[in-house]
């Protein structure tokens, strides 16, 4: 569990789809080839795991103050890559934080993103509820837009943020969340794919 599950205990935020309802890795596939969706992506495998975020060394520009992809995590974002281009899927824009493993990710995965700080991290290992109300504020409208037909938008950021908009904790990393937007509604997760499930034939 992450930090935020540590803070907010058996608090629910979620009040998206029952994860019970979560459909298969194919039929997530199959799903996402018209278009249509949000894929929330957990940056893939690190070195190590550790709040970087709230570290005074922090620099967001320099990823030595960071932690790093590791070799699995590198192989990863290739296979989500190669996934997505392997069943076609529809990628309107890739949208990613400013920390360098996650635009890592969507630079291996995809050769192409913009970086955008509503995905970041705010400055805290244990967040108060006043930092897990600007996460959901910021990742909110993320997770709601609507992409153009016939296509999907790709966001790849990090475990608390989407915790704190959704009430579930993005595990492994390299997860993928398929979203299913909604106007003036809560959108509607519909399930989750591992970077390893991307590569099925």
């Amino acid at each position: 569990m992450g930090a935020l599950g540590l803070l907010i205990g058996g608090c629910s935020l979620n009040n998206h789809a029952d994860t019970q309802t979560e459909l298969s890795s194919k039929q997530l596939i199959d799903l996402i080839q018209d278009g249509g969706y949000i894929l929330y992506i957990r940056h893939a495998q690190t070195t190590e795991d550790w709040a970087d975020q709230a570290s005074p060394q922090l620099d967001i520009d320099d990823c030595s103050t960071q932690r790093k992809l590791s070799s699995q995590g590198i192989n990863q974002a290739k296979q989500i890559g190669e996934g997505i281009k392997f069943h076609a899927i529809p990628v309107e824009s890739v949208q990613t934080s400013e920390y360098c493993r996650a635009w890592k990710t969507a630079e291996l995965a995809f050769g192409q993103y913009q970086k955008t700080d509503q995905l970041n991290f705010l400055p805290c290992e244990i967040c108060n509820q006043d930092q897990i109300s600007q996460y959901k504020q910021r990742v909110d409208p993320l997770l709601n837009q609507a992409p153009s037909v016939g296509k999907n938008i790709v966001l790849v950021g990090h475990d608390d943020p989407f915790e704190a908009s959704t009430g579930i904790y993005p595990e492994p990393m390299g997860v993928t969340y398929v979203i299913k937007p909604i106007p003036n509604q809560t959108p509607q997760i519909m399930g989750k794919l591992t970077a390893e499930e991307w590569v099925i034939q």
